[in-house]
C-alpha cells in the first residue's frame, strides 16, 4: 500500500481541486492506496471539504491537529500515522504536481530506490520568495554537512524502512529535507519545474521560511559557530596591529588625534560581541526545546474513513 501524506493550513479554496488531481494520478498507477490529510489547526472550510470528499473516498483519511503546529511537525504527524509499504509526502497547494508520483513510484520499482525526491529545476511564482529560496539552497549547499539535497524540499517517496529510520530520529526542532538525506540509503530524484499556487495566499510567510532556513542551517551546519571563531580572530588580528601602530605612533611622539578610532573600535567589539551571543542564543534555544521533551504534535480526531 502506498501511503501519501498532505499537510493543510487554511487551503479551502484549492481543495477540491487537490483531491481531484490527487486521487486521479493515484488511480493511474495503483490502487492500494490511502491519502493522509493532516489538518494543522486550520480556521476555515477546509476540514469540511475534506470531510465531505472522504464520503466519497473512504481512501482518504483525516488528521486533526489540536492547533497549528507547523509545517514539519505536521508532516511528522502524517508519518507516523501512515501505514504503507510505500510512502510519500507532498504539500497541499498544489506546487507540487501529484502527477509526478507515479515517476517516483516507477524508480523506487523498477530501479530499487529507497527514496525519491522531487529536485527543483525552475519556480514559478512570485520573484521575491523565488530569489530567497534561490539563496538559501545556494547558501545552504556551501554551508552545510549534508550533500546531494540542493533544491530538494518535502516532496519524496520513501520505503518503509527509510520511513522508520527518519521517524527514529525525535528532535522537536526538525528539518524533514535535511533528516531525510541524513539517514542514507539508495537515494534518487526525479527533476520537475515548481508550479506557482493555485489559488490562495502562500501560508508560509517570508519570515516563517527565514525560521525553517535557520533550522537547516543550525541542525546540519557548522558554520554560524565557526562564524563566531573567524569575526573573533580577525578582530583579534585586527586590533592587534591597531595595537602596535598606537605604540610605533607614541614612540615617534606623533599620538592619533581625536576619539573617532578609539568609539569606532568599541562599537565593532561590541557588535561582533552580540552577533555572537545571538549565534549562541539560538544554539542555548534548540538546546532547551530539546531538553523540554514536548511532544511535536497533539491529535484532536482522527477521522479514519471507516465512520458512517
Amino acid at each position: 500500500m502506498l501511503s501519501l501524506v498532505i499537510p493543510i493550513f487554511n487551503e479551502e479554496k484549492l481543495i477540491d481541486e487537490l483531491v481531484k488531481r490527487t486521487i486521479s494520478a493515484l488511480e493511474s498507477f495503483i490502487t492500494d492506496y490511502e491519502v493522509i490529510f493532516v489538518d494543522d489547526g486550520s480556521t476555515d472550510q477546509s476540514l469540511n471539504r475534506i470531510l465531505y470528499w472522504q464520503q466519497q473516498n473512504r481512501k482518504i483519511k483525516i488528521l486533526s491537529l489540536s492547533r497549528n503546529f507547523g509545517h514539519q511537525a505536521a508532516y511528522t504527524a502524517g508519518l507516523e500515522h501512515a501505514k504503507g509499504e510505500l510512502v510519500a509526502m507532498m504539500d497541499g497547494d498544489l506546487q507540487d504536481p501529484p502527477e509526478l508520483l507515479s515517476e517516483m513510484y516507477r524508480k523506487i520499482r523498477d530501479e530499487d530506490f529507497d527514496i525519491v525526491s522531487g529536485k527543483k529545476t525552475g519556480r514559478k511564482g512570485k520573484k521575491g520568495r523565488i530569489l530567497y529560496a534561490i539563496l538559501f539552497h545556494l547558501f545552504f549547499k556551501n554551508i552545510g554537512e549534508i550533500k546531494n539535497m540542493e533544491n530538494s524540499g518535502n516532496y519524496s517517496m520513501m520505503k518503509r524502512g527509510a520511513v522508520d529510520a527518519l521517524l527514529m530520529m525525535k528532535e522537536k526542532v526538525r528539518y524533514l529535507p535535511g533528516l531525510r538525506t541524513f539517514i542514507g540509503f539508495k537515494q534518487g530524484y526525479v527533476e520537475f519545474v515548481r508550479e506557482g499556487r493555485f489559488k490562495g495566499d502562500p501560508k508560509m510567510s517570508i519570515p516563517k521560511l527565514f525560521v525553517l532556513a535557520a533550522d537547516a542551517i543550525f541542525s546540519f551546519s557548522r558554520f554560524p559557530i565557526r562564524l563566531c571563531l573567524i569575526l573573533g580572530t580577525i578582530g583579534t588580528l585586527v586590533f592587534m596591529c591597531a595595537g602596535i601602530y598606537v605604540l610605533i605612533a607614541k614612540a615617534y611622539g606623533f599620538a592619533v588625534i581625536g576619539w573617532s578610532s578609539t568609539l569606532l573600535s568599541i562599537y565593532f567589539l561590541g557588535s561582533i560581541q552580540l552577533v555572537f551571543l545571538g549565534i549562541l542564543g539560538e544554539y542555548v534555544y534548540r538546546s532547551y526545546k530539546e531538553s523540554q521533551n514536548r511532544p511535536v504534535y497533539f491529535v484532536k480526531k482522527f477521522y479514519d474513513g471507516l465512520e458512517k
